[in-house]
């Protein structure tokens, strides 16, 4: 790849394909000047989906949220399967937080790809959701050392158990 589709290619996938984010950072003009084809974006931004989808963790939630990000201004059902793949083997054994964190986040990115997925995918990543937001509020409450309520702006199980009801509620209207 030559320097200056290279530096492109930096540029986008750096900035998850946002121009308003570029624009913000002062760098659009000069994304602009490359002249990329969207073909190529596209091909770049499928890429960045199959390498976020790797570092998916539930030590590290910056992969999903770059994934929720993401989704903000591409939408492909490869985001959606994947996190809801990797929710449904992998979020059981998360503490409380990781859980209802990684929980809203799948559902933003599900919120996102409403339009664009199937209702099969739709329905089985809003079950997944669901699931784990319902075993949020009956398993007893259960932190990670280095992480705390804090981090989701709550105080106690009880306002941890009021924020995953909210978040089923948003699920049911998703599926209506």
């Amino acid at each position: 790849m030559e320097d200056s589709t290279q530096r492109a290619k930096e540029l986008y996938t750096r900035f998850l394909g946002s121009s308003f984010n570029m624009h913000r950072e002062g760098v659009l003009e000069e994304y602009k000047k490359f002249e990329i084809l969207r073909e190529t974006e596209i091909e770049w931004l499928n890429e960045v989906v199959v390498e976020l989808s790797k570092q998916l963790s539930i030590r590290d939630w910056d992969a999903i949220s770059s994934l929720e990000t993401l989704s903000k201004n591409y939408q492909d059902s490869l985001i959606v399967d994947k996190a809801t793949s990797f929710a449904s083997r992998n979020m059981m054994s998360a503490d409380s937080i990781v859980r209802l964190m990684f929980a809203e986040k799948l559902l933003e990115i599900i919120r996102s790809h409403k339009k664009v997925i199937s209702q099969e995918l739709l329905f089985n990543a809003c079950r997944v959701v669901v699931q784990i937001l319902e075993d949020v509020i009956s398993q007893p409450l259960i932190i990670d050392p280095g992480h705390a309520l804090e981090q989701l702006l709550v105080k106690d199980k009880r306002s941890l158990n009021h924020r995953a009801k909210q978040s089923i509620e948003v699920v049911k209207e998703l599926i209506n």
